[in-house]
């Protein structure tokens, strides 16, 4: 959510990508793509955020910490990133998303937004559920 160089952008894609397949991704076994590249990511978003309310972006712990560290100047990206994260996870009807501690409420979020959506329009999203990374 913070501005960076082109550049520094297409670097992290490779870096990022050449770190996966060093983990022993297997490309031949998985589907491994680039999101940015995948326009329903952000069409999902869109229609996603037309649904959640403000207020309850504005309780979640992390816009708190870091639009302080921002001297309270957090941009709508910010904002939004929790909508953004529940359109990765329920635009594939994911059902388990491994998660850190950190992103527990953001998951939380993933499934009120899918609840929402289903009471609204009909069942239409699994429910996701979180597996806890162990560190």
């Amino acid at each position: 959510t913070m501005p960076k160089e082109p550049s520094v952008l297409r670097q992290n894609i490779l870096d990022t990508t050449a770190a996966i397949l060093a983990c022993g991704i297997d490309p031949k076994k998985c589907f491994l793509f680039r999101q940015s590249l995948v326009p329903e990511h952000a069409e999902l978003a869109w229609i996603l955020g037309c649904i959640t309310n403000v207020p309850r972006l504005l309780r979640l712990p992390q816009w708190k910490m870091k639009c302080a560290s921002q001297n309270n100047e957090g941009t709508v990206g910010l904002l939004t990133y929790p909508v953004l994260q529940a359109a990765d996870i329920l635009l594939y009807k994911s059902t388990r998303v491994p998660v850190g501690e950190d992103q527990v409420l953001h998951l939380e979020l993933a499934q009120d937004i899918a609840q929402h959506f289903n009471k609204k329009y009909g069942e239409f999203f699994p429910m996701p559920k979180a597996i806890l990374s162990e560190m």
